[in-house]
């Protein structure tokens, strides 16, 4: 019965240990198929988080090959446009190149054949000098056998005598014409000159020697100058100036030769810093803009001109230089306004003499046109306009009147009446200025070129350097030897001196004689 009991036992206990077996093994399966079911949805949604991250990066990737894409198209169209004036500009220097190569073989050419003639001319020299020669040591000899002096002593003293002769004779001379000429010349000269000041009022001139733009701020500094400098390197290209920034406050500088172009590069620049857009495309269009306002506002400017003047029939392109005068100045005188003035005094003089007046008025205007294109043609401005003038076909008149604007000497009714209304208008109080350094040197200058002959007591330079006057030692210089010296003095500041205008040069010399009685 007991072991019944412990069998019956035995196998409850199996039964029991059997289920809770097979139980822990349904759970285990249980848990691991729940785990193998949170794995599942978790690979599912690390696959879909995955593909999001992947698309949301292929976006991202193209986003950014686009805009690198547009960047260096964009850079590429900067650069392409860079390149493209850079270009036309070596172009533009190439043919300059090439013009200036076709002037030196011309020019060549021509001292070539200037070198030929000299020397045909020095063959010549050479054998009428062998001839002179052998009459001169004839005469030499004779002059030895009739005053029984040397050679040496003969010819100093036949030297010497000579030369007192002529210098002499030719003081007298020049003397006599200066006195018969200003006796004539000088009051008529001066009614006719005040007459012509009195009936014209003109406009004293403003300073327009520096192109300078103000800015609001110095942060505006770093926007023109631009990312890498590309901004600035724009507005060269595009205008052809240099743009100088540097410590100066809230000031930028435009730096060319050319007017015009400095004209336009200031009105664009300004125009660029209002506007607040300042980048390469932009600079373009504003410049551009800009650039067909100057020319219309030149082709005004020479209508104007020749309206106020009464002028008709020019060519186009020579009113068109005639506007471009505007932009031009002359120490700091507007050079379209002084050409309108002497245009004006110059008609004002020929009603006076009897000469065309509107010939007269055209010559005044046309006289300084050269200075519309000097900086970029060589030669003086005279030859210069008078070749613009010859080639849009002015009167014969007009042409030698510009030929002769410098000579010291004209002939001819137009070209005097031409330098006199230039004189005239460059020498009236508020007509030029200069800095006050330039004025002390052109007065020591002028001083120092007198004072360098020799018998000169002292000299005074007067009315603003116009005048000088040279005290002479009496007892070195006699009154026909002033006259030389005065005009020897005035060759030399000529040739040495810049400066505007004329210059008289007066000549003094004083005697004294003292006696005493007792």
């Amino acid at each position: 019965m007991q072991i019944q009991s412990i069998l019956l036992l035995l196998l409850l206990f199996g039964l029991g240990f059997a289920t809770h077996f097979i139980y822990r093994m349904i759970m285990e399966r249980n848990r691991i198929q729940k785990s193998e079911d949170q794995a599942r949805i978790i690979v599912k949604k690390a696959e879909k988080q995955a593909g999001e991250i992947k698309n949301r990066a292929d976006n991202r990737a193209k986003k950014l090959v686009k805009d690198k894409n547009s960047q260096m198209q964009k850079m590429s169209s900067e650069r392409r446009r860079e390149f493209s004036a850079i270009e036309k500009k070596l172009k533009a220097k190439e043919e300059d190149m090439s013009k200036q190569y076709e002037k030196i073989d011309k020019k060549k050419a021509e001292l070539e054949q200037m070198q030929a003639e000299l020397e045909n001319k020095n063959l010549l020299t050479e054998e009428k000098q062998r001839v002179l020669d052998e009459n001169i040591e004839d005469i030499k000899k004779k002059i030895e056998e009739i005053s029984e002096l040397s050679r040496e002593a003969a010819k100093a003293e036949l030297v010497n005598l000579i030369e007192d002769e002529a210098r002499h004779e030719a003081a007298k001379r020049l003397k006599h014409i200066e006195e018969e000429y200003n006796s004539s010349a000088e009051q008529k000269a001066k009614d006719i000159i005040s007459l012509a000041i009195q009936r014209y009022s003109g406009r004293y001139t403003s300073e327009k020697t520096v192109s300078v733009v103000n800015l609001p701020s110095d942060d505006v500094k770093g926007r023109i100058i631009g990312r890498e400098g590309r901004n600035i390197r724009s507005i060269e290209l595009c205008t052809g100036v240099d743009i100088i920034i540097d410590d100066t406050p809230e000031t930028v500088m435009i730096s060319c030769f050319n007017p015009i172009r400095r004209e336009v590069a200031k009105i664009s620049l300004e125009r660029l810093i209002a506007d607040g857009r300042i980048h390469p495309g932009r600079i373009e269009e504003v410049v551009a803009e800009v650039e067909k306002e100057i020319e219309r506002e030149i082709q005004k400017e020479g209508e104007k001109a020749l309206f106020d003047l009464g002028i008709g029939g020019m060519h186009p392109d020579l009113i068109n230089k005639l506007g471009m005068l505007k932009y031009r100045t002359s120490y700091s005188q507007n050079i379209l306004n002084h050409s309108i003035e002497v245009g004006f005094i110059c008609g004002m003089l020929a009603s006076e003499v009897g000469y065309s007046e509107k010939l007269a008025k055209r010559a005044g205007l046309l006289h300084d046109i050269g200075k519309a294109v000097d900086h970029e043609i060589e030669g003086s401005h005279v030859d210069i306009g008078t070749n613009i003038v010859k080639k849009y076909g002015e009167p014969p008149e007009i042409i030698d009147a510009l030929e002769k604007t410098h000579d010291p000497q004209p002939q001819g009714i137009l070209p005097l009446l031409v330098q006199a209304a230039d004189a005239i208008s460059a020498a009236r109080p508020g007509a030029r200025r200069e800095t006050y350094e330039n004025y002390v040197k052109r007065i020591e200058s002028i001083e120092g070129v007198a004072s360098s002959f020799p018998g000169v007591e002292k000299c005074y330079a007067i009315q603003a350097g116009r005048e000088i006057r040279v005290i002479v030692e009496s007892e070195q210089i006699s009154d026909e030897e002033g006259a030389i010296l005065s005009h020897e003095i005035a060759k030399k500041i000529e040739k040495e001196v810049v400066y505007p205008g004329q210059i008289k040069i007066m000549v003094i010399r004083e005697s004294r004689a003292t006696a005493y009685a007792s």
